[in-house]
């Protein structure tokens, strides 16, 4: 059973646009969402990258990677924000071959250390699917560490598992491989 989104009230969810008119600034908020990364990376989560990890690097990945299909409509982003400051996000990639333009990818979910355990990542989830069906996609897939809180959570959102790679990836802080769960869910209409 899918549970409710409940963030905190001084949560705000939101798709992040960052060339709409009165749109916060892109800079600073390059510099909210390099920020969250780099604290997650330092913080263990294998999301891509390892340490040493420099906010640099961070910040271009948000403007390298992402901003350029987020301007084409090829990738939406949601964040979440308290107090205008970003401490959570997450994206759905909508670049999908021809013959599979019913499906999109979920990646980079993304809360803050200091954020977390409090239905941010449940409510970027919530909005990403939402996202989703509005973009007609019926399925998302997605890969996470195996045992980690994120299957938890993507479990509890009826996410079913496909299988598991062994030794997918290298952890953020250490040499170890770390097993991934693939996983998947069927969208209905609402």
């Amino acid at each position: 059973m899918t549970h409710g989104a409940n963030p905190p009230a001084e949560i705000q969810v939101e798709e992040w646009r960052p060339d709409d008119p009165g749109a916060a600034s892109l800079d600073d908020d390059i510099s909210m969402l390099a920020q969250v990364l780099h604290a997650v990376v330092h913080g263990g989560a294998g999301v891509s990258f390892i340490a040493p990890f420099l906010i640099d690097d961070a910040r271009a990945f948000w403007i390298d990677t992402v901003l350029a299909p987020v301007r084409d409509g090829t990738r939406r982003v949601v964040v979440a924000r308290r107090e205008e400051r970003i401490v959570g996000t997450v994206q759905l990639d909508l670049a999908m071959p021809p013959n599979q333009q019913h499906r999109a990818a979920v990646a980079k979910l993304l809360v803050h250390p200091s954020a977390r355990r409090r239905g941010i990542a449940r409510a970027l989830m919530i909005a990403l699917e939402n996202i989703a069906r509005s973009e007609g996609r019926t399925l998302l897939t997605l890969d996470t560490v195996s045992g980690s809180y994120a299957e938890s959570l993507y479990r509890s959102l009826d996410y079913i598992v496909a299988g598991v790679i062994p030794r997918y990836a290298r952890s953020s802080l250490t040499p170890d491989l770390e097993d991934a769960t693939i996983m998947y869910k069927e969208l209905t209409p609402h």
